[in-house]
């Protein structure tokens, strides 16, 4: 009797530690995860979603997920290739494609692709003008992603996109680039208003022509005027007849004295 409750003291605990093995040897992946297993320590291969048994104390699993993440920049001071200092800031899109290549190539890579894209942002803006900065944000981002994929593609992570959210120039720059753009519309205009009065002096000198075709024309002109005038009661008309009016009218009516 007393053996078998010493046999029964010995299966007990051992009972529990396979229970507790046999729990611990099933994992679960979701969908969005993959795992990446070592067999004392070495890998030996890929999870794929769902439930998945490992090796207790033989084998070891680190779960990597594979959904697109956002790698913030935090704004620096960036200098032009003109010397122009800007405050920019961006953000980078990415996901991991090779989950055993992120866990064994390197440490941290969400933070190694924050640095390198920083480094690159400094490196690209300050190959180019304020100008062209300003102006070609699309092209500056798209450079920024070529050498940072180019260096991230052998970490097992894919780039996807890399924006620009915010450009700050200094107070001086923007009052210097305020003034240029006023100076600009007004140039714009006088450029219009020239142009309309050369298209009224036109319009004016082909209507002169075509007065001077008839010769009560403008006479009749005149008293057209006269009477648009004299709709308005607070108006006063003077009127300075020429001494040939009686030719005048004479040529208006078609008689001749």
């Amino acid at each position: 009797m007393d053996q078998l409750f010493s046999l029964l003291a010995c299966l007990v605990p051992l009972f529990f530690v396979l229970i507790f093995l046999f729990f611990s040897a099933i994992k679960q992946l979701y969908q969005y995860e993959r795992g990446v297993v070592f067999t004392l320590g070495k890998f030996t291969g890929t999870r794929n979603p769902g439930i998945t048994l490992i090796l207790p104390v033989i084998q070891n699993m680190r779960k990597v997920d594979m959904r697109i993440k956002t790698a913030d920049v935090p704004r620096q001071e960036v200098m032009t290739k003109d010397n122009i200092p800007m405050l920019v800031n961006a953000v980078v899109y990415f996901k991991v494609v090779r989950p055993e290549d992120v866990v064994i190539k390197i440490e941290d890579h969400v933070y190694a692709i924050r640095q390198y894209t920083q480094a690159a942002l400094r490196d690209v803006i300050g190959n180019h003008e304020l100008d062209f900065v300003l102006s070609e944000r699309e092209k500056i981002a798209n450079s920024i992603k070529e050498i940072v994929d180019a260096e991230t593609s052998g970490w097992g992570v894919d780039v996807e996109s890399i924006k620009i959210q915010e450009i700050e120039l200094p107070a001086e720059m923007k009052r210097a680039m305020a003034k240029q753009a006023e100076a600009e519309r007004e140039r714009r205009a006088m450029i219009i208003a020239s142009q309309g009065e050369l298209s009224a002096a036109e319009n004016l000198r082909q209507a002169a022509e075509t007065l001077a075709q008839s010769a009560g024309a403008l006479h009749l002109r005149t008293l057209q005027t006269i009477r648009d005038i004299a709709a308005d009661p607070s108006e006063k008309i003077v009127l300075f007849v020429p001494s040939d009016i009686n030719n005048t009218l004479s040529t208006i009516m078609g008689k001749k004295e």
